[in-house]
Formats: structure tokens, sequence, C-alpha cells
């Protein structure tokens, strides 16, 4: 029986280096606030909004809700990114997506200054992923993975990476840090010929497909270590799964990330650090 990375202790130690971190800068007259802008009223989007408050509650920050009905025009949704941006008292901001048709997201996130972009979305924060220079922050999805790497001692020097997922905020930033740690990183995709034997001769498998459970038993072998990013609905049984199956992997391999109480639970906890570090980088 394979080991659980659970994500729960790294999160607990993540909340109290940004609890201790918050409380030094409150004693400095410095608040952090996170401003979750959100357009409309999907439920997905209230969720994360509702996650976003909860996670900074733990530590001590506060959220600023600026919500966007679903109808507003370009010109007024960009507007409204801007001032956001440009308010001295917002630390950092977290654009709920994707937006409704007619909205122009790109054009939104580069609004955002790499200082405030807490999830690591605009080309200034992608730059800081692929360069290794420090500026920005980066996508809390990809951090969440090295964390977890991170806390459990998994070795990552001279391993085979397998990535499944090629996506900005996943997939390729998840596959850099992998490199930046030394592995040797392949990066699988819809159309990657016989993934599941790439997988099988890799050490550390990191599947962000958004597929459920459609990484099987001819993906692992003994001895890896599998990070799930994927968060999905079983179809089956309507209830959360990853992209692995979860029993084959459990059967076989060294150590998998569960979901749900994985990746996801790390996430937000590194969306209230990024808060937090925000408020003490910007002052």
């Amino acid at each position: 029986m394979s080991v659980l990375l659970k994500g729960k202790p790294v999160a607990d130690a993540l909340n109290q280096k940004a609890s201790a971190l918050c409380e030094d800068l409150k004693q400095k007259g410095i608040t952090p606030v996170l401003a979750v802008i959100r357009v409309g009223e999907k439920p997905d989007d209230i969720a994360y909004e509702n996650g976003a408050v909860r996670a900074c509650a733990k530590v001590g920050a506060e959220v600023k809700k600026i919500t966007l009905p679903v109808d507003i025009d370009n010109a007024a949704f960009l507007a409204a990114v801007t001032e956001a941006a440009s308010d001295d008292e917002i630390s950092g901001i977290l654009l709920l997506r994707p937006l409704p048709k007619g909205l122009d997201e790109d054009a939104a996130l580069e609004l955002i200054p790499a200082a405030k972009d807490l999830d690591g979305c605009s080309k200034a924060s992608f730059a800081g992923v692929y360069t290794s220079n420090g500026e920005g922050f980066l996508p809390c999805t990809a951090q969440a993975v090295m964390e977890i790497i991170d806390f459990y001692d998994v070795n990552c020097s001279g391993k085979r990476a397998a990535v499944l997922g090629r996506s900005l905020v996943t997939g390729k930033p998840i596959s850099m840090l992998l490199l930046d740690k030394n592995a040797t990183v392949t990066i699988c995709h819809s159309r990657t010929t016989d993934a599941a034997a790439i997988c099988a001769e890799s050490d550390i498998i990191v599947t962000c497909t958004g597929n459920p459970r459609s990484v099987g038993k001819d993906y692992f072998r003994e001895g890896q270590t599998v990070i799930d990013v994927g968060i999905c609905v079983n179809p089956e049984t309507g209830k959360l799964c990853g992209n692995a199956v979860q029993e084959e992997a459990e059967e076989v391999v060294a150590a998998i990330s569960p979901v749900p109480g994985g990746v996801g639970t790390v996430t937000s906890a590194v969306l209230a650090l990024h808060v937090v570090q925000a408020a003490a980088r910007n002052h």
C-alpha cells in the first residue's frame, strides 16, 4: 500500500508561516488584503471565492469582494480591474476566470502588476516562472505541487518526471519547477503517443489533465511518486475524484496525493500565503 501525501500537514505549515508574517505586518499597521474580482453569479466562482475567504481568515488576512454584473461591458470591466490594481490598500488580486463572453481576459490580466498577480497569470508572472528570477508569484496550483514535493522530501534531482497536461497555469509551470529541481521532464498531452509507457518509465508523475480517472494501472510501477492535481467529478458516483485511478495506483506506487485532500487543500494555503507576502513586498 502506498503512502498518502496528504495536503493538510502541508497547508498547516504554510498557514503557520503566513500567520506569523501577517501578525508581524499588523504590528506595523499593515493589513494584508486580497481583492477577489468576480463577474456574475456562477456557482463555481462563488465556491472559489468562499474558499479564498476561508483561507485568508485562517492567517489573518482580509478579503475585499469586487462583484460585477454579468452583463458589464468590457470598458467598465477593465476600469474596475484598473482601479483595484492601483488601490494601495489592496495587497493582491485574484481574478476569477473564465470570464463571460465579450470581456477581454488577456487585457485584464495585463492590467494587474506582477506584484499583485497572486495566481501568476500575467505574462510578467510567467516570465518569472521561466527565468527563475523570483519576480511576481507562481501559479498557486503549481506551487502547491512543489510544496507537497518539498514537504515530503521527494527527491527530484536526476529523476525522470512525467507531467500530464500542458496548460499555462498548471502543466507548463509545474514542468519548469521540476526542471529547476534537476528532474528530467517529459510533458505529455492529448497528442502524445503512448503516454502510459512514458509514465511507466518515470519516477515522478504529475497529472493535471482534467479527465476523471483516466490515469490507470498501465501508467504506474513500483517506487513512483504520483501527484494528482485533478479535481473532477466521478461520472459514476458523483463524488470528487482525481485524474488517477486511486485504488489502482495505491496497489503499486510508493506514494500518491489523494483527491480530495491533496493538492487542492494546499492550493488554498498558497493563495493565503501569497496575499501576506504581497503585503510585505508592497510596503
